[in-house]
Protein backbone atom coordinates (compact mmCIF):
# COMPACT_ATOMS: atom_id res chain seq x y z
CA UNK A 1 0.00 0.00 0.00
CA UNK A 2 1.33 3.45 -0.97
CA UNK A 3 1.58 6.34 1.44
CA UNK A 4 -0.23 9.61 0.86
CA UNK A 5 3.13 11.19 0.03
CA UNK A 6 3.85 8.63 -2.69
CA UNK A 7 0.40 9.09 -4.22
CA UNK A 8 0.81 12.87 -4.22
CA UNK A 9 4.22 12.59 -5.89
CA UNK A 10 2.75 10.35 -8.60
CA UNK A 11 0.00 12.89 -9.29
CA UNK A 12 2.56 15.68 -9.53
CA UNK A 13 4.68 13.65 -11.93
CA UNK A 14 1.70 13.30 -14.27
CA UNK A 15 1.44 17.08 -14.61
CA UNK A 16 5.12 17.75 -15.21
CA UNK A 17 6.70 17.51 -18.64
CA UNK A 18 8.67 14.37 -19.33
CA UNK A 19 12.24 14.74 -18.06
CA UNK A 20 13.71 13.91 -21.46
CA UNK A 21 11.77 16.67 -23.21
CA UNK A 22 13.44 20.00 -22.72
CA UNK A 23 11.92 23.19 -24.05
CA UNK A 24 13.46 24.61 -27.20
CA UNK A 25 14.78 28.17 -27.21
CA UNK A 26 11.76 29.15 -29.33
CA UNK A 27 9.37 27.70 -26.75
CA UNK A 28 11.21 29.43 -23.91
CA UNK A 29 10.95 32.66 -25.85
CA UNK A 30 7.20 32.13 -26.36
CA UNK A 31 6.75 31.54 -22.62
CA UNK A 32 8.66 34.74 -21.86
CA UNK A 33 6.55 36.65 -24.40
CA UNK A 34 3.37 35.35 -22.78
CA UNK A 35 4.61 36.57 -19.39
CA UNK A 36 5.41 40.02 -20.81
CA UNK A 37 2.01 40.35 -22.50
CA UNK A 38 0.11 39.42 -19.36
CA UNK A 39 2.26 41.62 -17.13
CA UNK A 40 1.36 44.50 -19.44
CA UNK A 41 -2.33 43.67 -19.35
CA UNK A 42 -2.26 43.45 -15.57
CA UNK A 43 -0.42 46.76 -15.25
CA UNK A 44 -2.94 48.41 -17.57
CA UNK A 45 -5.89 47.19 -15.49
CA UNK A 46 -4.20 48.14 -12.21
CA UNK A 47 -3.55 51.68 -13.41
CA UNK A 48 -7.15 52.08 -14.53
CA UNK A 49 -8.65 50.58 -11.38
CA UNK A 50 -6.29 52.40 -9.01
CA UNK A 51 -7.42 55.66 -10.52
CA UNK A 52 -11.04 54.68 -9.84
CA UNK A 53 -10.06 53.51 -6.36
CA UNK A 54 -8.42 56.84 -5.55
CA UNK A 55 -11.52 58.69 -6.79
CA UNK A 56 -13.77 56.53 -4.61
CA UNK A 57 -11.52 57.03 -1.58
CA UNK A 58 -11.46 60.78 -2.13
CA UNK A 59 -15.26 60.77 -2.19
CA UNK A 60 -15.33 58.59 0.95
CA UNK A 61 -17.41 56.03 -0.96
CA UNK A 62 -16.35 52.93 0.93
CA UNK A 63 -18.82 50.57 -0.76
CA UNK A 64 -17.44 51.53 -4.17
CA UNK A 65 -13.91 51.19 -2.79
CA UNK A 66 -14.64 47.62 -1.68
CA UNK A 67 -16.15 46.74 -5.08
CA UNK A 68 -13.12 48.11 -6.93
CA UNK A 69 -10.74 46.17 -4.68
CA UNK A 70 -12.71 42.98 -5.34
CA UNK A 71 -12.65 43.69 -9.07
CA UNK A 72 -8.88 44.20 -8.96
CA UNK A 73 -8.43 40.84 -7.23
CA UNK A 74 -10.75 38.98 -9.59
CA UNK A 75 -9.17 40.48 -12.71
CA UNK A 76 -5.69 39.61 -11.46
CA UNK A 77 -6.79 36.02 -10.82
CA UNK A 78 -8.43 35.81 -14.26
CA UNK A 79 -5.37 37.15 -16.03
CA UNK A 80 -3.14 34.74 -14.09
CA UNK A 81 -5.36 31.83 -15.12
CA UNK A 82 -5.34 32.94 -18.77
CA UNK A 83 -1.56 33.30 -18.72
CA UNK A 84 -1.05 29.85 -17.23
CA UNK A 85 -3.46 28.32 -19.77
CA UNK A 86 -1.45 29.79 -22.64
CA UNK A 87 1.83 28.68 -21.10
CA UNK A 88 0.47 25.17 -20.56
CA UNK A 89 -0.54 25.05 -24.22
CA UNK A 90 3.07 25.80 -25.21
CA UNK A 91 4.33 23.18 -22.76
CA UNK A 92 1.91 20.55 -24.13
CA UNK A 93 3.15 21.29 -27.65
CA UNK A 94 6.67 20.59 -26.37
CA UNK A 95 5.57 17.26 -24.94
CA UNK A 96 3.84 16.22 -28.16
CA UNK A 97 6.82 17.07 -30.32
Amino acid sequence: MKSAYELAMERLAKHEPAPGRALTPEQKSRLADIDRVYQGRLAEREIFLKQQLNDALAASNFEETRKIQEQMASEKARLDEDREAEKNKVRREAEEA
